[in-house]
């Protein structure tokens, strides 16, 4: 996979067009914003080069997915999406995302076969592995995009990192949807401890990160960006160290959620057991 210029992401060429522009998969229930819809079809449409394969891991019902093998469709490469989740849901889930969007009422959590109906359009193009992260393997095929969604702890982030960073190449886009969470203040960690080979290249949406890989990274590198063995004063320390990329997209205000939210929940590394503030 080539080097790329990444100076195309300053201007945010994702954000003209309107929703049309998402075709059918914009019908796909998701829980992204309009900007990262957006970004995820741009990308599939006109960063994609067909060097390597697009992976998304925690697509849910397959929003995401949907979005980015519409962009893939619109460019007319034929690359393959590696989609990863549990695909599981609550009756919640089921009942605010799937049932309005045509899923028939159905019993348990297992949404796999609502996610191959909604999804049936481009399920030519994409391949599914069910089970935790935790577990999850790769080819070793170069992976030009990746999308996480799912760094709910750090062990999961760290597990990522080890089984699909290998396979960035110079020129590939790592998308981090919870980079700016304050329930997720490991993710920036992490990438802020990768900054030799990872660059933040624009903030879309909410807690949305878009980064761009410069160099392959190493068994070492990714060795010392470990997160789950840091103590909170070296977690904070970390974010702290990364000032500048926060200051440099205005988001001072995310780096101090983060920082706080260290402090409220003392050694948890799980978002849901996080604690809000008051």
């Amino acid at each position: 996979m080539s080097a790329c210029d990444f100076s195309v992401f300053d201007t945010g060429p994702w954000l003209p067009g309107g929703p049309e522009r998402l075709g059918p998969a914009r019908h796909v229930p998701t829980m992204l914003g309009y900007e990262e819809e957006l970004l995820l079809h741009w990308l599939g449409a006109e960063w994609v080069r067909g060097e390597g394969a697009v992976v998304d891991l925690g697509p849910f019902a397959g929003g995401s997915t949907a979005r980015l093998a519409e962009g893939l469709r619109a460019s007319g490469r034929r690359v393959e999406i590696h989609a990863y989740d549990r695909f599981g849901a609550d009756d919640r889930l089921k009942r605010t995302m799937l049932y309005p969007a045509g899923i028939a009422p159905f019993e348990g959590r297992d949404i796999l076969p609502a996610f191959k109906m909604l999804l049936a359009d481009w399920m030519d193009g994409i391949t599914l592995h069910r089970g935790d992260l935790r577990e999850a393997g790769w080819t070793g095929e170069p992976i030009e995009v990746l999308v996480v969604d799912a760094s709910k702890s750090t062990e999961t982030l760290d597990a990522i990192a080890r089984v699909f960073y290998p396979a960035l190449r110079p020129g590939s886009v790592v998308v981090q949807c919870g980079a700016l969470h304050w329930r997720e203040p490991w993710v920036m960690a992490q990438m802020v401890l990768l900054r030799d080979w990872l660059v933040p290249l624009a903030h879309v949406h909410d807690t949305t990160m878009v980064f761009g890989c410069t160099a392959s990274l190493t068994a070492a590198a990714l060795e010392q960006a470990r997160t789950d063995t840091l103590s909170d004063a070296a977690l904070a320390a970390i974010l702290k160290s990364g000032r500048a990329w926060y200051e440099a997209f205005g988001l001072s205000d995310r780096l101090e959620d983060a920082l706080a939210a260290i402090d409220r929940a003392p050694g948890v590394r799980e978002a849901w057991k996080m604690v809000p503030p008051a």
